[in-house]
């Protein structure tokens, strides 16, 4: 076993969430015990994050906190630890938000049948291998985490979610696991390589970057094809993202929260960390794909948002146009919009799990997704109603929220090497802002009106003297609720006006990116080109 200075925090962050998930489960007989090993768990998870960044050295080596261990060493199959400062990011922002959703669910009821413990066990176990897919250096094992980490979502959409989430965690688990089973013929393809190449396979990500992305172009097509497929789905790009509104609209908020927040990142992650460096003149020949299929991603999202009449289907359609800038950032291979994509990937995680969480909140009290059983709700709950604004303008990206200087460095980046694009993706921002003002409007402004307010004392339909009826019935936002909007509200607004922590760790991750992939840079002069 071979390891680097500070490797036992990441054995750490992967190992606490498992055993957190054994205690849990262990403690499913009393509901009140599990939910605080699981949050204890969480807390902890989360302060190993911390030290991980704090041991993290931006201008250090490309992968760092690593350790190797030999798995299968007949096939060269290791278990293989390492992050950059993407892959970070990344684990930072599940260990943020794992306590976040432990504690927005700590009141939800759940099915009947299920257990709060058996519920928060899942969350954990889900954490867990989530982690272990950013932190995975070994190809072979990434894949193997890729596809496990479907298991536990699978289960919490099909056991906890609403009417239909069988059908919603059947689709969900066969578009994902369809997917990998492509990306696996690339990675053996990719194996297959280094095998003819050194005279033994492997599936190093470091010693498989050597050797792929110096294959002939049409081997790297059809490498970049087998992983592009897998990522995309989980990205979700269109049109490969029906999964996804079916999912969140089924999924409970929590669960909604982290595929959303974190499971879909793993789709974008995957192509800064396998796509652009293992075959970079594949990415380049069809980087016009990718373009276009995130322009129209930006616009067929925001349009299908406007148009929603459930909440949930909402945030979902928010976030597929959301992806859209973020791949387009990344295929239009500029320092400046990579940065971009990859703050973007972290902000939107921020920004969309609170509106998701804030959304549920509403659902919460009014027993209905739909947003026309709603209205004037800010007159009964003002501080609710601050809560959905805040998230709903750091979604559409306003100055002074997180979600303005990703989106920013993504459009001015891409605009050089793909103006067109560019321009369409513009056309989103627009549409954010009708989108996300007009469901502020429906359900908080004018007013009081729709089933979920006039019928939360009397019934659906309830007409007598609805206002006192809902004043006694609808509750302002809890001190629990209230804490566990707190830290995104504080991220949300200190990121827009300071992102310098973020963007320190992210950008020479980038530049090492860029490098490995051969990526002429339009803001980068030769000299700084000359340094790859």
């Amino acid at each position: 076993m071979t390891s680097t200075a500070g490797s036992w925090v990441l054995w750490a962050l992967l190992l606490v969430p498992l055993v957190g998930a054994a205690v849990t489960v262990a403690l499913r007989a009393n509901d009140r015990t599990a939910k605080l090993a699981a949050l204890g768990f969480s807390v902890v998870e989360l302060v190993l994050a911390g030290v991980a960044w704090s041991l993290y050295d931006p201008s250090g080596d490309r992968l760092q906190l690593g350790s190797t261990l030999d798995w299968i060493p007949a096939f060269g199959v290791h278990i293989a630890w390492g992050v950059d400062g993407i892959a970070l990011t990344m684990i930072a922002v599940i260990a943020l938000l794992t306590p976040i959703v432990i504690g927005a669910g700590w009141a939800d009821k759940l099915p009947e049948g299920r257990t709060k413990g058996g519920f928060f066990a899942l969350i954990l176990l889900e954490q867990a291998l989530t982690i272990g897919v950013f932190a995975a250096t070994d190809v072979f094992l990434f894949y193997v985490l890729f596809e496990i980490m479907l298991i536990p979502m699978y289960f919490l959409i099909g056991s906890y979610g609403g009417a239909n989430r069988q059908y919603a965690a059947v689709k969900f688990f066969l578009y994902s696991f369809l997917g990998g089973l492509i990306m696996l013929a690339s990675v053996i393809g990719a194996y297959s390589l280094a095998a003819d190449t050194l005279g033994q396979g492997t599936f190093l990500w470091e010693e498989l970057v050597a050797v792929v992305s110096q294959a002939p172009l049409e081997t790297q097509i059809w490498l970049f094809l087998g992983f592009f497929v897998a990522f995309a789905v989980k990205a979700p790009l269109v049109p490969l993202h029906t999964w996804l509104p079916d999912a969140t609209a089924e999924a409970p908020i929590g669960v909604a929260v982290l595929l959303v927040g974190v499971l879909d990142k793993v789709g974008t992650f995957g192509f800064l960390r396998y796509l652009l460096p293992l075959t970079p003149d594949a990415s380049r020949e069809l980087a016009w794909l990718v373009l276009l299929l995130a322009a129209i991603g930006v616009i067929y999202g925001s349009l299908l948002a406007a148009g929603q009449t459930d909440m949930k289907r909402f945030a979902a359609y928010v976030s597929i146009a959301h992806f859209g800038f973020i791949a387009l950032g990344i295929f239009a291979f500029s320092s400046q919009s990579l940065t971009g994509s990859v703050t973007y990937m972290v902000n939107h995680s921020l920004a969309t799990g609170m509106l998701i969480l804030v959304l549920g909140m509403v659902i919460f009290r009014g027993g209905s997704t739909r947003i026309a059983d709603y209205g004037g709700m800010a007159k009964l709950t003002p501080v609710l109603a601050g809560m959905l604004l805040i998230a709903g303008l750091a979604s559409m990206s306003l100055p002074g929220t997180n979600s303005f200087i990703s989106e920013f460095l993504v459009l001015v980046g891409s605009f050089p090497n793909a103006p067109v694009h560019t321009t369409i993706a513009t056309v989103g921002m627009v549409l954010a802002a009708v989108y996300v003002l007009w469901l502020y409007q429906r359900i908080m402004q004018g007013p009081l009106r729709g089933d979920a307010i006039l019928g939360a004392a009397g019934g659906p339909g309830a007409v007598i003297a609805p206002e006192v009826g809902a004043k006694k019935a609808i509750a302002d936002l809890s001190g629990r609720e209230k804490l566990v909007l707190a830290p995104l509200v504080a991220l949300i607004v200190a990121l827009g006006f300071f992102p310098k922590p973020v963007l320190d760790v992210v950008e020479p991750t980038v530049a090492a990116t860029m490098c490995e992939a051969g990526l002429v840079d339009p803001v980068q002069s030769d000299e700084e080109q000359a340094q790859c």
